[in-house]
């Protein structure tokens, strides 16, 4: 009963700020091919290392020394990169590391008459160290500390952020929820002389494995945070996922993102924008992903990801 009430009065606390949302916005990007496939309904995963981006307190439920590598290829120039580690250390607890990196490509660089003097680039990336242990018996927490940057041809700017998560398993009805605060942080140095805050984002989602059938389904909601119009709007933000278990070694995934298929609505129609596919095939003792996002007219995202064990 104590772990409900302090659930849900971290929910209703956190839940009540709002914050501007500005820089810094590829943190909300799914890494992962596996994540991406599945909607971003990510936060109550227990078997990745790249749960380390979506709820640090998954990490305990690791084993041995999990590795993956993500590539994502956004639109035109713009590619994504991420890699992350986990490994547990006897009596202290489970600890990760990741990291994340955007690419924005090259721009032409010109002065006020437009005459071009040259090219410059842009890009961000996040250095994540995380931790997690048992909190009590099925229920786990972590956090992560982070170092960001973001450059634009000799400007920058930094920050520090934290992601807290916590993670219970009713292991009986083969259920994982989960719940956790992202970016939560400050600006240590701006661009110009206005900070801005970072993306903060507050999920809780579940997840459960099928009796009938060998799938995983999950739904995630995110931005808790944000003010809006009534209480069920609060949770249009929505993710849901479910992932085949079709062999030993290939497995097919399928997610709905809500928020994504309302915001790129090009007049009366939204096309595919927010479904997503994927699969995942175990080749000796590495995994391989691959995850597609539809953006509707706008085009499309591809994620490949390669994970083992060191």
């Amino acid at each position: 009963m104590k772990k409900t009430v302090f659930i849900i009065s971290s929910i209703i606390f956190l839940s009540s700020v709002s914050f501007a949302q500005n820089t810094y916005e590829f943190l909300r990007l799914d890494p992962s091919a596996r994540a991406g496939a599945l909607g971003g309904s990510f936060v109550s995963n227990n078997d990745d290392a790249d749960v380390i981006f979506y709820n640090p307190a998954g990490l305990s439920l690791l084993t041995d020394n999990p590795i993956s590598f993500s590539f994502f290829k956004h639109l035109m120039d713009i590619n994504l990169a991420s890699l992350s580690y986990s490994t547990e250390l006897n009596g202290i607890g489970r600890v990760g590391a990741a990291i994340k990196y955007i690419n924005y490509g090259s721009f032409d660089e010109a002065d006020a008459s437009g005459v071009r003097s040259g090219e410059f680039s842009a890009g961000e990336f996040a250095f994540i160290l995380g931790y997690s242990n048992l909190l009590d018996e099925n229920f786990y927490y972590g956090a992560n500390a982070k170092f960001i940057y973001s450059g634009i041809a000799d400007r920058s700017s930094t920050a520090l952020g934290v992601d807290l998560g916590l993670h219970y398993v009713l292991p009986e009805q083969n259920i994982n929820v989960g719940f956790s605060v992202l970016n939560l942080g400050y600006q240590m140095t701006s661009y110009y002389d206005i900070k801005e805050d970072l993306p903060l984002d507050i999920v809780i989602g579940g997840a459960v494995r099928l009796k009938n059938l060998p799938a995983r389904l999950s739904l995630d909601f995110h931005k808790l945070n944000e003010d809006q119009d009534d209480f069920i709007q609060r949770f249009k933000a929505f993710a849901v996922g479910v992932e085949f278990t079709l062999s030993p070694v290939f497995k097919l995934r399928f997610g709905y993102n809500n928020e994504r298929r309302t915001e790129l609505k090009i007049g009366t129609t939204s096309g595919i924008a927010g479904f997503n596919a994927g699969l995942g095939a175990k080749i000796s003792d590495y995994q391989f992903d691959y995850g597609y996002s539809s953006l509707g007219l706008v085009g499309g995202w591809h994620r490949i990801s390669v994970s083992t064990n060191l």
